[in-house]
């Protein structure tokens, strides 16, 4: 009997220690249990590991920065002080010129705030602006390059109807619509930009956790408004001007076969601009968003981060590729600075 009670304490002092240890273990299986893999639409609750990005961005940027305000600066000389006459097409370049110019002129904010970590020193009024002004005058951007296509698709495909269309008034009409439209549809970005206090200062690139479900939706919209839509009418136009310029029938002299060329160049580049500057960006930030939404594990959303990352500098190159576009429709350029014969004329008028 005080054997079998010895063993009986000993039993009881064992239950002692080991409850507070199984106690344990359940509140650590209870809290795996209830958040599973690391929530991705919390930014504190996982580490991106993304500190690339303070070398990345500041370093093209900086590049972009140089390059891409000489180029936008040069263009609007020759637009502004060079050329004689303005025809359609030169006012919807000048205004891709300005939202370049604007686009630039955000980079030394965002240079200074990557290189120094992701710190941002200038106050949430700030943030709030240079994000506005960025992707305001992106979509600007992106507007006015649309623009372009849809009157050279109109002047190639529909002469006739270019009569009554192409012209200086429709398209200062056009372009103060555009101006219009990005300014109502960015004005939210107001709202959403935030700065956070965290380790350092955060202006956000999106908005808070606690707004990211409306802003997910807004960017969205945003993103199919002024991205996906121009996008579908950019490849549209310049398709059907490739197999307009491709029929024999289109033209015979040495004059014509150089127009035809000089438009199939600038075709191409329209839509590397296209390709390769806007769609990887906006592809993959929808993927980054949409996982971050979805609250998927941190290894998923950190691989979505790289690639997003990654993207943004190609986004910033196009405001030195739009330069290039001045410059190949610029023969009209040069030619209506120095005679305002009617061939130069026609020549601005079809670019």
């Amino acid at each position: 009997m005080q054997r079998g009670g010895v063993d009986h304490g000993n039993q009881v002092r064992v239950w002692e220690r080991a409850v507070p240890e199984i106690r344990q273990i359940c509140i650590r299986m209870a809290a795996f249990n209830n958040t599973g893999p690391t929530n991705g639409s919390n930014e504190t609750d996982c580490d991106l590991q993304d500190d690339f990005k303070h070398i990345l961005l500041p370093v093209s940027y900086s590049l972009v920065f140089v390059f891409g305000l000489g180029l936008n600066i040069t263009a609007m000389y020759f637009i502004f002080f060079r050329t004689k006459q303005w025809k359609p097409n030169t006012i919807y370049i000048i205004n891709l010129s300005i939202c370049d110019t604007l686009y630039i002129l955000t980079l030394p904010f965002l240079i200074y705030y990557y290189a120094d970590e992701s710190d941002w020193p200038f106050g949430e009024l700030m943030c709030k602006f240079i994000r506005f002004l960025f992707y305001t005058n992106l979509y600007g951007s992106i507007l006015f390059l649309s623009c372009i296509s849809v009157h050279r698709f109109i002047g190639v495909c529909h002469p006739v109807r270019s009569l009554s269309l192409l012209n200086t008034q429709y398209a200062r009409l056009v372009s103060v619509g555009i101006w219009v439209v990005i300014l109502i549809l960015q004005a939210p970005i107001l709202f959403f930009s935030r700065t956070t206090q965290k380790k350092d200062i955060v202006c956000h690139d999106t908005t808070r956790e606690d707004l990211y479900d409306d802003f997910m939706v807004y960017s969205s919209v945003v993103m199919f408004l002024l991205f996906g839509l121009p996008f579908v009418v950019v490849l549209y136009c310049n398709a059907m001007m490739v197999k307009k310029l491709l029929e024999p029938r289109v033209g015979g002299g040495s004059t014509s076969q150089r127009s035809k060329q000089k438009s199939v160049k600038m075709i191409i580049l329209v839509l590397l601009t296209f390709i390769l500057c806007f769609l990887p960006f906006h592809v993959n930030r929808i993927v980054h968003y949409t996982l971050r939404y979805m609250d998927r594990s941190c290894d998923q959303l950190r691989l979505s981060n790289i690639y997003y990352q990654a993207t943004r500098p190609l986004l910033s190159i196009n405001s030195c590729i739009d330069p290039i576009l001045y410059f190949m429709a610029g023969q009209s350029f040069r030619n209506n600075s120095t005679r305002s014969n009617p061939s130069s004329e026609r020549s601005i008028s079809t670019v």
